[in-house]
């Protein structure tokens, strides 16, 4: 066994094998004067024919010999010498098939200036004719590696001969571009790529898109260059590793802002304090409108909407806290932004606040267009020119206004409740939000059905019976006689009326007047279509805006026979009676209780 492992065997040592020869010479530069074993090209190993004995030197006496001239010259391929160090190998390849030819191991092969690997004392590795290679087309002509051959190692591009490990010697650097300031990150860069297998964590170990651009900066020259490996590895590596860290500090620092965000919000929620602001406001004011039937949260919402408390659940629980905020009752109201939660609740009920216009059942639209024109600082008379001027537009049912007697289109449609009627608001607007309350509440009864039920001839007559209802009577309990009586005397073949209702209020409203005390001579001289003494029937329209309990009365009449009816103490006390007899004894007691 010698020193690079290469004795005497059955087998041959196979080119591939991992220990022939010294892996590694790629690139290598080679020392100054010495010419390239292999002309930078890679060494091919071919089988050669028996070498003849004659044909070396002298080796067993530790003395080089050269070889033959001529035999070099002449470039005999069939018969061509290797350099001892490849001898071993050569002596084990196979002459043919039918056997092995193996050397003389008393034979010595090697010369003593061989003993340091297959190089002479001068560090120079000999040139070896090779064997003619089969593929070559040019393998066989004489001059293929003849004298007259061109030096292929002495070239300036030439690839530097292979050396041994222990002379091999660092590549210089190439001197850098001028124009470029060195990259001390690229001079910094190992040798070597650790790769996967060597350390590096597969995360780190993939493609990018930096991979391309340090291949195309990559000195053309180095081994990187050529190899494309180093360089670019340890580039991509050092961009990949720092792309991955942010990415790991984005995602831990997200989450944990997310879980103190929700964390926050979370005691926040159950044991925080709610958002609120100081004192009672600033000087500027806005109008808020509570619709019917708002809680402390609906509320809440619509104050902060128009910027009065800073959230719901302060205003919530300030609702809560005051015992009276039940008495907050739908309606405008003119507060002040930037309002505590509990200076907002005490504000709200304060009546000197609330900007509403409140209509009460059977109060007639010539009082509540007063109302309405104090509330939002307009002269006397504005809202009812809008109503006669504008009644087609303001949103009344198509049933409404249906013939030509009507005083007031909007009569009956102006449903009582609270409306809100600030400063700035236009009188329009204020009138359609009262129609649409009506039409909404209208619609619930289904008027049309009912009419035909109890032979009106249209759902605005049975607003207009709800009218008559809602004036004459005092109580709930009068209502429904009331509807009664109405009814029984509209039956023109009634023995007691004979189809006149002869009601004070249609006459009253028809001189927009509110009068008990009317005589007979003056009753039967006015001819208007809303006096029911002189005219048959229903007056032509609603004579007010009648109320839900009254709308009710109508649609639920009593049948007790009832045709009369006197408020006998000219105030509050209704009594009725069936015929006109028992109608004249009430007309008595009230004549005794007025003094007339």
């Amino acid at each position: 066994m010698t020193e690079y492992g290469r004795g005497p065997g059955s087998e041959p040592w196979h080119p591939e094998d991992p220990l022939f020869g010294d892996g590694g010479w790629e690139g290598q530069q080679a020392p100054t004067g010495h010419q390239p074993a292999y002309g930078g090209q890679q060494q091919h190993h071919y089988p050669q024919q028996q070498p003849q004995q004659p044909e070396y030197g002298d080796w067993g006496h530790g003395q080089a010999q050269q070889y033959d001239q001529q035999q070099y010259d002449q470039q005999q391929y069939e018969q061509q010498q290797y350099d001892p160090q490849y001898q071993g190998y050569d002596q084990q390849q196979y002459v043919d098939q039918g056997g092995q030819q193996y050397v003389d191991p008393n034979q010595q092969a090697y010369h003593e200036g061989y003993q340091e690997g297959g190089w002479d004392g001068t560090g120079t590795h000999a040139h070896v004719p090779y064997a003619a290679d089969p593929g070559d087309p040019y393998g066989q002509q004489a001059a293929a590696y003849g004298a007259q051959q061109p030096d292929f190692y002495g070239t300036p591009d030439a690839y530097p001969p292979p050396e041994p490990p222990a002379r091999r010697r660092a590549e210089p650097e190439p001197d850098p571009a001028p124009e470029a300031a060195p990259d001390a990150e690229s001079e910094q860069k190992p040798d070597w790529d650790p790769g996967p297998d060597q350390g590096e964590h597969a995360f780190f170990a993939g493609g990018g898109a930096e991979d391309d651009e340090d291949d195309d900066e990559a000195e053309p020259g180095s081994r990187r260059g050529r190899g494309g490996k180093g360089a670019k590895a340890t580039k991509t590596k050092k961009s990949r590793s720092g792309c991955a860290c942010l990415v790991v500090v984005l995602v831990f620092g997200g989450g944990i802002a997310g879980v103190g965000y929700f964390g926050y919000d979370f005691y926040q929620n159950r044991y925080g304090a709610a958002p609120d602001y100081a004192g009672d406001g600033t000087a500027e004011s806005v109008s808020v409108e509570v619709p019917k039937g708002s809680g402390g949260a609906a509320i809440g919402r619509l104050l902060k909407d128009a910027g009065v408390v800073k959230s719901v659940d302060a205003f919530v629980s300030a609702f809560t806290s005051n015992s009276e905020a039940d008495g907050i009752q739908a309606g405008a109201y003119i507060l002040k932004k930037e309002m505590s939660a509990k200076s907002a609740v005490a504000m709200m009920l304060d009546p000197k606040s609330q900007a509403n216009v409140v209509v009460t059942p059977g109060q007639r639209n010539i009082a509540v267009y007063k109302v309405i024109d104090t509330k939002l600082g307009l002269s006397a008379g504005t809202t009812r020119k809008v109503a006669e001027s504008k009644f087609k537009t303001l949103g009344l049912p198509k049933w409404a206004n249906d013939n030509d007697d009507i005083k007031d289109p909007l009569e009956g449609f102006l449903l009582p409740g609270t409306y809100g009627a600030a400063k700035g608001m236009k009188p329009e607007a204020v009138l359609k939000s009262m129609i649409a309350r009506a039409n909404e509440a209208y619609a619930g009864y289904d008027l049309e059905a009912k009419a035909k039920a109890l032979k009106l001839d249209s759902p605005l007559q049975v607003i207009t019976v709800a009218s008559l209802v809602q004036a004459e009577g005092k109580t709930s309990d009068d209502y429904r006689k009331m509807a009664e009586v109405i009814y029984n005397r509209l039956d023109f073949g009634n023995p007691e009326t004979y189809g006149f209702l002869q009601f004070d209020s249609t006459f009253n409203y028809a001189k927009n007047e509110s009068n008990i005390e009317i005589s007979e001579s003056e009753i039967n001289k006015n001819k208007d279509p809303y006096n029911t003494y002189t005219r048959k029937g229903l007056p032509p329209g609603p004579i007010g805006n009648p109320g839900d309990v009254a709308i009710k009365a109508t649609l639920d009449p009593t049948d007790d026979g009832w045709y009369y009816f006197v408020a006998t103490d000219g105030v509050s006390k209704t009594e009725f009676a069936r015929t006109h007899e028992e109608f004249l004894k009430l007309k008595d007691k009230f004549d005794e209780s007025t003094g007339n």
